[in-house]
């Protein structure tokens, strides 16, 4: 099948960079928000990162002036869930809530037409149990991006026992057209990078209430001696610690097993609105961007 216009539902920080991207490749793209506002607020992002890729050379990945008019010609902002009908591929990025997700799925599924992919961006949750909210269970699937969408490369691929042997084959080339590198993958839990990833950055944390080093000696460690872009608590703090947090109760609600539990400085700064550099404060001080200082925790 052919993949030539694109949904994306939110407009949000993944939203708004799976958008650009899907027009920077060339689809026509609508996206959904429940209030204009919100679109008003994606789209401007999206103009802030196409005037940074605009001011690259070529061969860094620049665009002209030009293709930024091209590829702004080719979004479409809207509130009326009717204009998503005639999108061959509709790519969820709402709120991290199953139920949330649930209610969309079901109310765009007598909308849109009956042979499009609905696919989800979750971080986290089942595909298989936001597939049950539709009448297309082997047309679903995830297509889970990475923040800062315009730049990850990655996005992996996720297949369901009910997703279609092609519906999976065009989901995996359709993340190739995006200039992405897909990576194929089943609905287990947290998939390849955050399977592999939280338990790592959960141990760092308790590492850290262990007294094994302090939080700027551990991510110096982790950069220098394995040769990290980040180390963990810079990480995390990037990630944000209460999507986090969030991801923990998913996993270990599913494994049962200590490494995917939250440890209780993860849970306490959560509480205490530490979400890391969102909020200005997590592992990490912000209030001096560009010299972010470890807090004594």
């Amino acid at each position: 099948m052919e993949i030539k216009k694109v949904g994306v539902l939110g407009c949000g920080l993944m939203g708004s960079g799976i958008a650009q991207v899907a027009a920077t490749a060339g689809f026509d793209v609508t996206v959904l928000e429940v209030e204009q506002r919100f679109l008003d607020k994606g789209f401007a992002g999206i103009e802030k990162s196409l005037a940074k890729f605009a001011e690259r050379p070529p061969e860094k990945g620049g665009i002209t002036t030009q293709q930024k008019d091209q590829i702004r010609s080719r979004l479409k902002g809207t509130t009326k869930k009717q204009d998503l009908a005639d999108c061959d591929i509709v790519i969820e990025a709402i709120i991290e809530n199953v139920e949330e997700k649930k209610k969309m799925y079901a109310s765009l599924d007598g909308i849109v037409k009956k042979d499009a992919i609905f696919a989800s961006n979750t971080s986290s949750i089942s595909i298989t149990e936001l597939l049950t909210s539709t009448q297309r269970p082997e047309r679903f699937i995830g297509l889970h991006f990475f923040n800062p969408v315009p730049l990850m490369k990655l996005v992996e691929v996720v297949r369901t026992i009910a997703t279609a042997g092609e519906v999976y084959e065009a989901a995996y080339q359709f993340g190739n057209k995006l200039g992405k590198v897909p990576v194929r993958t089943s609905d287990k839990t947290g998939f390849i990078v955050n399977r592999l990833l939280v338990p790592y950055l959960l141990d760092a944390i308790r590492a850290y209430e262990e007294g094994v080093g302090s939080i700027d000696d551990m991510d110096n460690a982790m950069k220098l001696g394995c040769g990290y872009p980040m180390g963990p608590f810079t990480l995390l703090d990037f990630v944000g610690l209460d999507t986090t947090y969030y991801i923990t109760h998913v996993m270990y609600d599913e494994f049962k097993e200590r490494r995917f539990a939250s440890p209780p400085l993860l849970k306490r700064l959560v509480m205490a609105g530490w979400y890391g550099r969102k909020t200005g404060k997590g592992f990490y001080d912000y209030s001096d961007p560009g010299n972010p200082k470890p807090n004594r925790l």
